[in-house]
């Protein structure tokens, strides 16, 4: 005689409300995808805004004087090097297919395929920038959130112990500041470590006589986040332009990739990096991949944040479960 299954109503009522609880972050998502944005800036800057409070500037204008700067560096950054970014991306792309050809005449290959799948690039781009500028109210919302997040940082306690006990409270405190040092940590160091790489790569290409210059800086600065491929993989677009000049500047190019890997490693990173806490590259990969396919260039870019979110807390909270 088969077993008689029986439901019991809270069971009936917990499923119903989970399902509830689902569709609403479904629905909110975007919102949360600010909030933790947000959270991430607060985390970046908090640093910077207690340096300022220890030469007893008030808080407010602290946090003002910091935003200041970061907007006056966004408007530098999208009037004067934004346009000429986007022109050289397009040419890129659109000539990339020719540089593979004439610096790799041996491999047979349906260029005319290729040709089809990196056009659209140019097109996204371009719809990228412009979805920018139209989301100049998250960014505003954003820059909001995160301010009155670094204003009421410092009455975090009071207001958890208004509805925590005092151990949970201290507990939860010390969690929130794990996370915040790691995040904060890691965003400067990956900021850093991008900008100096692109940098020296501008540098570099621009003494060899070199077009298209800050696509593949940038491109160098942006795949620092990958591990161990990510600057294999900026240099192949840079080797396939100089193998169309001569085989001697391509020899060169890879050298100057070299260098600036080597000096990455052995200099860079111990004194940038040297307070973070690294994923194993498998666990990065894994995240961005991750991360694209559920929210696309904005998940790739949250996704190693939200893995160092998740293993902070879930390790704090396993070592203060240890000292029970």
């Amino acid at each position: 005689m088969p077993a008689k299954v029986e439901i019991s109503s809270k069971t009936i009522l917990f499923t119903v409300f989970f399902l509830i609880f689902l569709w609403v972050l479904v629905q909110i998502k975007e919102i949360i995808f600010w909030i933790f944005i947000a959270f991430i800036l607060m985390s970046a800057i908090k640093p910077a805004v207690e340096y300022f409070e220890k030469l007893r500037i008030p808080r407010t204008v602290s946090i003002l004087i910091i935003y200041i700067f970061l907007i006056l560096s966004l408007i530098f950054i999208i009037s004067s090097i934004l346009p000429l970014f986007i022109t050289q991306s397009i040419h890129l792309i659109e000539r990339l297919p020719d540089y593979i050809r004439a610096g790799l005449p041996f491999i047979q290959f349906d260029w005319q395929l290729l040709i089809q799948q990196i056009a659209p690039l140019g097109e996204n781009l371009v719809k990228l920038t412009l979805g920018l500028f139209n989301n100049l109210i998250a960014l505003f919302t954003i820059f909001v959130i995160s301010f009155y997040l670094l204003l009421e940082r410092k009455n975090l306690d009071s207001i958890l112990s208004g509805f925590m006990g005092e151990e949970a409270t201290k507990k939860s405190l010390e969690i929130v500041k794990k996370v915040e040092e790691r995040l904060g940590t890691w965003v400067r160091g990956q900021a850093t470590l991008a900008f100096s790489i692109g940098i020296m790569t501008f540098i570099g290409l621009l003494f060899l006589g070199f077009p298209y210059l800050l696509p593949l800086a940038l491109l160098a600065g942006v795949l620092e986040i990958v591990p161990n491929i990510g600057p294999i993989i900026s240099a192949i677009p840079a080797v396939l332009i100089a193998l169309t000049i001569s085989p001697t500047t391509a020899i060169i190019v890879i050298i100057l990739y070299f260098i600036i890997h080597q000096l990455e490693n052995n200099l860079i990173v111990p004194i940038v990096m040297k307070k973070v806490v690294g994923l194993p590259p498998l666990v990065t990969i894994i995240a961005m991949l991750i991360g694209a396919k559920l929210a696309g260039i904005g998940g790739v870019l949250l996704a190693i944040p939200a893995v160092v979110l998740v293993e902070t807390i879930t390790s704090e909270y396993l070592k203060l479960g240890e000292h029970r």
